[in-house]
């Protein structure tokens, strides 16, 4: 190969791998997010009615490019947190709220579930750093 076709593989290469990595949105010290309700241990009834509270932040849809703001993401039954440096999957255990809403109503098997709230911003990508709540564990009888 010539040192031409080298540096445009090493080129194409390169921009492959930027084009999957987002710039990520700067979240404020003290932003947090965090359940309302239902509590952590709760024994709740499904349909679940999840209300989302968020401190040090405002909240506005997807696709709105302004500071300091993002929408909720409920992650259900995950073990660890999505990729932070893209967007987030949707899908039926990463619930996207991208029209800015603050609560919803879940149904939830009967069982124990975890719910955590993870905050992305204009794109779905999580802030950086995230603003995450704790996981809460639920029962649904």
């Amino acid at each position: 190969m010539s040192l031409k076709q080298l540096t445009a593989i090493a080129l194409s290469t390169i921009f492959l791998l930027a084009g999957s990595v987002h710039a990520r949105s700067p979240s404020p010290d003290g932003a947090r997010v965090y359940f309302i309700s239902p509590q952590d241990g709760e024994t709740v009834q499904s349909p679940v009615i999840v209300r989302f509270g968020l401190q040090g932040m405002g909240v506005a849809p997807a696709g709105t490019d302004r500071a300091n703001t993002g929408h909720h993401h409920l992650l259900i039954d995950l073990a660890e947190l999505p990729a932070t440096d893209k967007p987030l999957p949707a899908d039926s255990n990463h619930v996207h709220f991208g029209g800015g809403q603050t609560e919803t109503s879940v149904e939830l098997a009967p069982g124990k579930h975890t719910l955590q709230l993870l905050l992305g911003d204009q794109s779905h990508v999580p802030h950086e750093p995230p603003v995450v709540s704790e996981k809460i564990t639920i029962t649904v009888k």
